[in-house]
């Protein structure tokens, strides 16, 4: 009976790390961390498996001086659902444009429609690979002009967090691969496990792809207000009649004010910032509770179902009922 028990248990999905010489410590730790922090409510399962190897199965150096022994090699790759090239340093001879024979090798082992995933300077090994060609892709903004210059094919913009192209994804530097990692386990599983696994790393839950990579945003004077005690208080107040004035009025500044600091700090206008807001909380509504659509609307802030459904196209390309369907396999439209 356990044997057999244990034979129906759903596999877990499959993602490969690979990591090659002059690795960014970092990137290398986010995917394990994070991935591992998907993991089903009433069981505390994971959802995926996470592993690190090397084109051929050798240690790597990384860019912080220490040395990195895989457990496996390029053998896992034919098992891989996901494969993930995490960050280069500058002195990576993968930073030439050119492939590395080993690394060509790991690529033809992939199976047909595995998804592939870069973190930070990671792109620059999908592009050698072809794999970006002709396609939307992010890198590191301080690397944009030489990746440029090396795959003019690709369709770079520097200026966002993380790009999503279907079954090729790219990240900015550093904590941008957290982003693009819970973007993905929110594609897969939804925010509710993406969330649990954001408040289990302690990091934020969600910023979205298209906010700034770079925004310059200097610590305020002592006796200067910024807008994150707002930003708090209007995520408690969704279903309410909440507009730019309100929030301005909570943070006792002018509307022009508000707006310019808002920005200023998140990347992105109070309105488009709402909206967000707005639809992440339908999101979680539709995945966790069994409310009919327009109350769904109505709490979160939509005021209609019509208003919803079309801000939620908008944002994921479906609607509210087949999102609660991926979700929670239910065929009723509520």
């Amino acid at each position: 009976m356990a044997a057999s028990a244990t034979s129906t248990r759903p596999r877990r999905h499959r993602v490969v790390v690979l990591a090659l010489d002059e690795v960014i410590a970092f990137d290398l730790g986010v995917p394990t961390q994070i991935f591992h922090a998907a993991r089903d409510r009433q069981s505390g399962r994971r959802h995926y498996d996470v592993s690190i190897i090397t084109p051929d199965g050798a240690p790597v150096r990384s860019s912080a001086g220490f040395t990195v022994t895989p457990d496996h090699g390029p053998e896992l790759l034919a098992e891989a659902d996901t494969m993930i090239v995490t960050g280069i340093g500058r002195h990576s001879r993968h930073f030439n444009g050119e492939l590395a024979p080993e690394v060509a090798a790991a690529f033809a082992a992939l199976r047909p429609g595995t998804r592939v995933m870069s973190i930070c300077t990671g792109a620059f090994v999908l592009a050698a690979a072809g794999l970006l060609d002709d396609r939307p892709a992010t890198t590191h903004w301080a690397y944009a002009d030489l990746f440029r210059e090396l795959f003019p094919r690709v369709r770079l913009d520097p200026g966002v967090l993380f790009v999503d192209d279907g079954d090729v994804l790219t990240s900015a530097g550093v904590a941008a691969g957290i982003d693009l990692c819970l973007h993905v386990i929110r594609r897969d599983l939804g925010s509710e496990v993406a969330n649990r696994a954001a408040r289990r790393g302690v990091v934020p839950p969600w910023r979205d792809g298209g906010q700034s990579q770079y925004i310059e945003a200097p610590v305020p004077e002592p006796e200067d207000a910024g807008t994150a005690a707002t930003r708090q208080w209007a995520t408690s107040q969704l279903g309410e009649g909440l507009d730019l004035a309100a929030m301005a009025r909570h943070a006792r500044m002018s509307v022009r004010t508000f707006t310019r600091r808002f920005r200023a700090e998140t990347g992105m206008s109070p309105g488009r910032w709402l909206i967000r807001q707005r639809v992440e909380h339908a999101r979680r509504l539709l995945e966790t509770t069994d409310l009919p659509v327009d109350r769904v609307a109505g709490a979160s802030g939509f005021g209609t179902a019509t208003s919803l459904r079309q801000h939620l196209h908008a944002e994921i390309g479906v609607a509210p009922a087949a999102y609660r369907r991926t979700f929670r396999g239910e065929a009723a439209d509520r």
